[in-house]
């Protein structure tokens, strides 16, 4: 999609604007002798990057959020804890391109995280990797976003910042190891952030935002396809009996999509705006995303009419035209979208259930995957409360006692007639009271 957006782009110079930077690495067309970076560092934008482009806000309601994302950073835990509804309404506004490096830490959960770990990537860096990942990420490091001033150069710091990055990643889950399209969401971090940051904030998309994505296996990218293509059965039924009858499955054009968080497929200022997002509400907004980008491609019945094939309709999914993708309103419809955190989880359980009955072996809890920034944040305050490694106390139980062999009461000499006597009359203090002397019946009667 991205050389198609390209393609367009170059053939029409006219009706380019900077805030589509693709960055993508299957443009064609290599920087000339002398060409300006736009606003986002992408060798032969037009405009300055001091300069508000089209369709960007005024300076001043720039300042004005700028000055609300400071001070509800200044005091993060009050702000989550109360107002964590108005940071979800200022993510989905943007965040100001300046605070991107304090805000997206905060909000995924990984300044806390480096925090606990204080010299833990400058270990991993220093530690030396494996040699067959080091070698697979050394042949993608030139790939990623090549028209961009930070990735010109093999020994520039983009791309040594990236091989660290990647490195210590790899040394830090050697189990999960390296996986390609880790390479441009670590390079957008890298855009925004210095190393040790981005870092941490890709461990925290790789465990908690899209856990099992970027493992040996990929299962949990498997199942998010069958959950997508459930979804888009419901919300757009004749789109979806399309896919199916041109045989185009989920899985030919969704990983590209959710995998490298559509850093490959969209202009750069919509990427952006869709991290804000994703940092904020999770990994809903990934599949309203991918819901309005097909809507856009095959939403009337004269575009479904033009993809009689298999290539066609993919070409078309790849072809969207880049006006309909500017940031503002591309990100209206994205939030528009009814597919809610609830309607996300239902259909993951149903969905696993059904590749279970058919791969036994699939090992996927979608409740491991936690649904934006409320909840990490949540989770962190539920760990620091915790107390810290103290001893669990032993319970020890002791099997009971054997029982004692009772004594038979010593009942001889006694009549049953005055234990209950002496058991009814009641024992009175003081002095005893004379008893009159017992006479016969018949001395009292005559």
């Amino acid at each position: 999609m991205a050389a198609a957006l390209g393609e367009d782009l170059a053939q029409a110079p006219d009706t380019q604007d900077d805030s589509s930077s693709l960055g993508s690495d299957s443009e064609l067309n290599g920087p000339g002798p002398y060409r300006r970076a736009d606003r986002h560092g992408f060798i032969g934008g037009g405009a300055k990057p001091s300069e508000a482009g089209p369709g960007q806000p005024p300076l001043e309601l720039i300042r004005q959020r700028e000055m609300k994302w400071v001070e509800m950073t200044s005091h993060w835990e009050k702000t989550m804890s109360r107002r964590a509804k108005k940071v979800k309404i200022q993510c989905r506004k943007g965040i100001p391109t300046a605070l991107r490096a304090r805000c997206w830490p905060l909000l995924c959960g990984a300044q806390g995280r480096q925090a606990q770990n204080p010299n833990t990537y400058q270990e991993l860096v220093s530690a030396p990797g494996d040699p067959q990942w080091l070698e697979a990420i050394g042949r993608d490091l030139h790939r990623q976003f090549p028209l961009h001033e930070m990735f010109l150069s093999p020994q520039g710091h983009g791309q040594q910042g990236l091989l660290n990055v990647l490195k210590a990643y790899t040394l830090y889950r050697p189990e999960q190891g390296y996986c390609q399209a880790q390479g441009p969401v670590a390079a957008v971090l890298l855009m925004q952030m210095p190393p040790e940051e981005a870092f941490w904030c890709l461990v925290q998309i790789c465990e908690f935002y899209l856990p099992g994505y970027y493992g040996p296996h990929m299962e949990a990218i498997r199942l998010d396809a069958e959950v997508f293509s459930a979804l888009l059965g419901k919300l757009c039924p004749r789109i979806h009996k399309h896919l199916q009858q041109q045989g185009v499955g989920p899985l030919l054009y969704l990983p590209e999509w959710f995998l490298c968080l559509f850093t490959r497929s969209l202009p750069f200022a919509t990427v952006l705006r869709i991290w804000d997002a994703f940092f904020s509400e999770g990994v809903k907004v990934l599949f309203r995303v991918g819901l309005t980008l097909v809507r856009l491609a095959l939403g009337t019945a004269e575009q479904r009419k033009a993809c009689p094939g298999l290539l066609e309709t993919l070409e078309m999914l790849r072809s969207i035209p880049p006006a309909q993708l500017q940031e503002d309103p591309f990100m209206a419809q994205v939030h528009a979208v009814a597919v809610s955190e609830r309607d996300l989880q239902r259909e993951s359980l149903t969905q696993l259930a059904k590749l279970q009955k058919t791969s036994p072996e699939l090992q996927l809890r979608p409740k491991d995957r936690l649904p934006g920034a409320p909840a990490i944040f949540e989770a962190q305050q539920l760990a620091a409360t915790k107390p810290p490694d103290l001893e669990v106390p032993r319970i020890v139980v002791h099997p009971p006692e054997e029982p004692r062999p009772r004594k038979k009461p010593q009942t001889r000499g006694k009549t049953f007639h005055g234990m209950l006597t002496r058991s009814r009359s009641p024992q009175t203090d003081g002095p005893s009271r004379p008893h009159r002397a017992s006479s016969s019946f018949l001395d009292t009667r005559f």
